[in-house]
């Protein structure tokens, strides 16, 4: 609908880099919800949250891992800017949970998830089902937030997704980190 994953790919930067076209103080007078902001990009809106993992979709999961790190240290913080923008249902809070975990439910209504770049080296859910599910980060840094490679239930992942029934039958998601993006993985998977 865009053109094509380039043109879709160069919005989103479009997005994350343009001005607000007006004062801060015009916009915020205006739209005093729609802080956090990151060029045009809205964090402290619940419409905006999946916004940073399109890029999974444009084949650029570098950019998604790069971005969700950078809002999760900018706008999750423990001072006076801990949370951006309207926390009124919980949404702020499940971004950074689901975030920091390494995954994100992108679209409302598909049981799948979208892979980020987690913070923590290890995450253990565990089930209703009684099964756990681990995310595991190796060699997992503030600078190394770049998913080299990475294997679900032991075989080999090349996509940047995962299924709601994958988590629930447990098992683990291991992510290889590294500090350069790895502009391979997940990049040739074709969405619809």
């Amino acid at each position: 609908m865009m053109g094509g994953r380039e043109k879709f790919d160069s919005k989103l930067d479009r997005l994350f880099t343009e001005g607000l076209g007006k004062s801060k103080w015009q916009y915020y007078s205006t739209l005093p919800d729609a802080t956090g902001n990151v060029g045009q990009f809205v964090m402290g809106n619940e419409p905006s949250m999946h916004i940073p993992y399109l890029y999974n979709l444009a084949g650029k999961p570098w950019k998604t891992q790069k971005r969700v790190r950078m809002l999760m240290d900018t706008w999750f913080r423990n001072d006076l800017m801990g949370v951006s923008g309207d926390e009124d249902g919980g949404g702020l809070s499940a971004f950074y949970v689901f975030s920091a975990m390494g995954f994100y439910p992108v679209t409302p209504g598909v049981p799948e998830y979208q892979i980020g770049s987690p913070l923590f080296n290890k995450v253990r859910i565990r089930l209703q089902n009684g099964k756990t599910f681990s995310v595991i980060a190796n060699n997992n840094s503030l600078a190394n937030k770049y998913i080299q490679s990475a294997k679900l239930n032991g075989k080999e992942l090349t996509k940047t997704s995962f299924t709601h029934n994958d988590l629930l039958e447990g098992g683990s998601l291991i992510l290889e980190m590294g500090d350069r993006p790895n502009q391979n993985w997940g990049s040739q998977e074709k969405y619809k």
